[in-house]
Parts: C-alpha cells; structure tokens; sequence
C-alpha cells in the first residue's frame, strides 16, 4: 500500500514558496505552489485553470476561484474563495501575461498550457531539490484540506464546509485527507 502524500508543516512551505520565488518563471512557479497549498487544487485543475475562472467580467482577479466541472475531477466543480496571498500573485501573473481574459493560467516554458502531468513532474523536480521526501503534486491538497480541517471551528464552520472546499462528493473522501495531530489528541484528553 503505498502512502498518502506528505503535509508540509509551515516552514517546508515558506521554504517551497522561496524557491519557488527565484529565477525566470519565479510568479508563475510561486502560482503553482499557492494554487495547491492555498486553494487545494488538484494537478489537473491547476493546469486547466482558464482566466475565465478567476477573473471578473471586468477583467480583474475576482474574490473566488471558480473551477469548472470540465477541470475537476469527477465534474465536481466548485467555487473557492481566493486567499489573499493566492489573490496578490494571480494579480502579480495575470499583469505580466498581458491581462488575458481567456486562456491558460498556467503555461509551459514554451508558451503552450501545461498538462495534469507536466505539474506532477514540476511537484517532483521540486521537492527533490530541496529534499522534501513523501511529497507529491498532492502534498499542498492533503495540506490544505488538514490545515482546513483544524482551523474550521475557529470560523464556525464544519468538516461539510472542508468537503465543499475540496470538492469531494462524501465527506468519508474528505476525512482519509486530513492527517491526525498527536498532540492536539494529548491536549483534548487533557481537557476531558
């Protein structure tokens, strides 16, 4: 049985982000890594991710990601609301790629849309390099979805609200995402 990918604690992901953050293709590369570990897309969503989904009959970044049924798996499309870092770099990329209102988000070195597997592959080249080892293009999803998970009784909300935000069809899908936290358990028996 192989294992679930790997969530990133906070520093492995500031540390993604730096790298991510250098060289020619540093604001589309750092998207990449927000699109994961801010809104919880799959690799097949964020290479299809059209302009159309994010921005604004007036052409700016809108307040929610839309991702279409024709992206996410199993038709399951759904709105999200841009975070405001997510928000700020899309606002960053969508100035330098000439303020598209249609087309790829997310392009190859080349200029054409990248595929599902050309952002496995960009996941992997990643985390090889700084040695993140279990990680995968799932890694920012599980992190997402787990982080989600923990903080949605601060907002009032429920693990519904995480399943709706992961697009996920039973909440039984949502819950094999969210890794457990030991010394979270220790606190709550604490306090029984």
């Amino acid at each position: 049985m192989t294992q679930p990918a790997k969530v990133l604690a906070p520093p492995d992901v500031r540390r993604l982000c730096a790298r991510a953050g250098r060289g020619r293709f540093a604001v589309r590369n750092r998207l990449i890594i927000l699109l994961s570990f801010k809104a919880g897309l799959r690799a097949c969503e964020i290479a299809g991710l059209d302009w159309s989904m994010a921005i604004t009959a007036k052409g700016r970044i809108a307040a929610t990601l839309t991702i279409s049924n024709t992206i996410a798996k199993n038709g399951r499309g759904r709105a999200l609301p841009n975070h405001p870092e997510l928000k700020r770099c899309l606002e960053q990329h969508h100035r330098a790629s000439g303020r598209p209102l249609s087309g790829s988000v997310i392009r190859s070195l080349r200029g054409s849309h990248m595929t599902p597997r050309s952002i496995v592959n960009w996941f992997a080249a990643i985390y090889a390099e700084l040695g993140l080892h279990g990680c995968s293009s799932h890694s920012g999803r599980r992190t997402f979805i787990t982080t989600a998970a923990r903080l949605v009784s601060k907002t009032g909300g429920s693990l519904r609200d995480v399943q709706e935000l992961a697009g996920h069809s039973a909440l039984t899908t949502t819950e094999r995402y969210i890794e457990g936290d030991r010394d979270a358990q220790r606190k709550l028996v604490r306090m029984l």
